[in-house]
Order: C-alpha cells, then structure tokens, then sequence
C-alpha cells in the first residue's frame, strides 16, 4: 500500500513528517507519484483553507480532490504527535549488516546512524502542539506549520551527517549492495521514466491558482475594503513567489542513493520554510487590517467549506 501525504490531522500539522521523510529516505517507491509535489499544494491548502482543503471548483489548480478525513479526537491527536512514528528504526539494519558485509568500524557507523535518529524522533515531539492549543487563524496555521517543518529539517540535519559518514565508510561494491536494499526500481524502465517526467511535472510545472484563486476566496468573503486592497495584493504577490521558490526546490529526479535524497528532502523543507517566511508579513500585515467581523470571515472560510462540502 502507497503512502497518502496527510497535511493536518487535529491541531498537527504533517503528523507523519518523521516518518514520511526517513522512510522516503529508504523506500521512495512506497510513496505515490508526486507524493511531495501535492505536498507542496497542501501547504497553501493549510494555510488559506485549514483542514478543509480547496473547493472543489478549484480542483483543476491543486491536487487531485480528496476524500474528507473523519474528525480525530483529542486523545488521538495527542497520541500520534507524541508517537511520531518508526522512521530511521523501521530500517533493516539487520539485513543492512549482513547483506552488505560490515566491518566493525561500519557496524559502529550505522549504528550511530540508529542512535541518533531515535535522537531525532524525540527532538521532534518538540514540534506538538500545547494540549487544546488548535490554530484557528491563517496566522495561527502558518506559525504552527512554520514550526512544524522547522522540527523536521532539524530532524534530517541531525540523521544526515551520520548517515553520510556511514555511507562513506563502504566500499564500491557496499555501496551498490546497500542501495539495492533499499527501493525496488519498476522493472519496466520506460514505466520508471514516464513516472519520474510526472513527478517532476506535477511539482514545478506553473500552478498559478495557487497564488491566485485563495485570493479570489478571500475576497469574496472578506470583502475588503478601498484601503485594504493595497495588503491583499501584497498577500497574493507573496503567495506568488513562495509557490515559485518552492517549484525551485523540485528535483529533476528521485536520488539513488539514501544520503543523496535525504539531501532533496533538506531542501525542499527548506524551501517550504522560505516560503512560509515569505508569506508570514504580508499575511500578517493584511489579517492585522482587518476588522473583528472581516477576520472572523477569514478565519471560517475553511470550516464553511468542510460544512457545506463546497
């Protein structure tokens, strides 16, 4: 079974991140075509829309539409950001050991590798929400986002330099025996490449509705005034540009070997957090124009959207 990206759950933001970024790290094939390139519309989709995801008339901009997730409960949203998942320890480091022929030294490399990703995961529950603590406002959302994959790029920063190190310490032949454990490529190559040229298309072709259609929805709703219009094209223009420095991000192609696509991973969190960056001013700027009733609007948008199921 393919892995579905999962933008909130509850109050959490990416409640798989740890996993999704270490397991892809190992197994790239157990994730759907494009799976961080939707990743990419789920962070505008997050930050406009909440949990409720784009209308459905806008689906033609965004990723294919997706069925609504059932509401969690608290005790379960607790849970699962406490429990950030297997990550780096749900690899086979048994059969990593004896597939590849490790010396002792080796042996001690990987497993620091081990070590210090449970190191990680525990960094990482830093990245919870405080109990009851639910982002309400676009603000709100994008800071809790913000710290979010601020959480998992320290996570991959702390995993890398190990894993490299490991990744260095094998021979030639290691190597190749090492990233044969990992992902089993299709054996139909052609297949292979028209997955790739589709991963690589739906991550940077130009997505302009992402940038623009939100706007539209806000000003729909919002019904800025006069004074107003002037933050709200600040807002669109930052959307713009974060889009396109995300798109920038996009790797031509799935990287063979783990350290080099936990490399792709560092920078494509990092991008999402420049983008996030980029928007924060202008988003804070216009919400802070607003008036109580004006944000109010704002602020249920998403939830409106989740009710009606438009």
């Amino acid at each position: 079974m393919r892995a579905a990206f999962v933008p909130w759950y509850g109050p959490v933001f990416w409640p798989y991140a740890y996993s999704d970024v270490f397991d892809y790290a190992f197994w790239p094939s157990g994730y759907d075509d494009g799976y961080f390139a939707y990743a990419y519309d789920d962070f505008f989709d997050g930050v406009f829309w909440g949990q409720a995801g784009p209308p459905p008339e806008y689906s033609y901009a965004y990723a294919p539409p997706r069925a609504p997730a059932a509401r969690p409960t608290s005790a379960a949203m607790e849970e699962l950001c406490a429990q950030p998942g297997t990550g780096v320890t749900a690899w086979p480091f048994a059969e990593i050991n004896s597939k590849v022929g490790l010396n002792a030294d080796q042996k001690q490399l990987l497993d620091h590798v081990r070590t210090v990703g449970q190191k990680a995961a525990g960094a990482f529950k830093t990245s919870c929400p405080e109990k009851n603590a639910f982002a309400m406002t676009p603000p709100g959302r994008l800071q809790a986002m913000t710290l979010r994959l601020t959480a998992t790029l320290e996570a991959v920063q702390t995993v890398r330099p190990a894993m490299e190190a490991f990744y260095s310490s094998l021979s030639d032949e290691q190597k190749e025996r090492f990233n044969e454990i990992g992902p089993k490529q299709p054996k139909d190559n052609a297949g292979a490449s028209q997955t790739s040229a589709q991963d690589g298309k739906s991550c940077s072709e130009p997505k302009a509705g992402l940038a623009n259609l939100p706007i539209e929805r806000i000003e729909d709703v919002v019904k800025p005034t006069d004074a107003q219009d002037d933050g709200l094209k600040q807002l669109e223009n930052a959307t713009a540009k974060a889009v396109t420095i995300m798109q920038a991000a996009c790797p031509e192609d799935t990287p063979i070997t783990p350290p080099g696509r936990l490399e792709a991973m560092e920078k494509r969190l990092q991008a999402m957090i420049d983008a996030a960056n980029t928007v924060k001013p202008a988003l804070n700027d216009f919400y802070g124009s607003l008036s109580s009733e004006q944000k109010a609007r704002f602020n249920r948008i998403g939830g409106e959207l989740a009710q009606s199921g438009n």
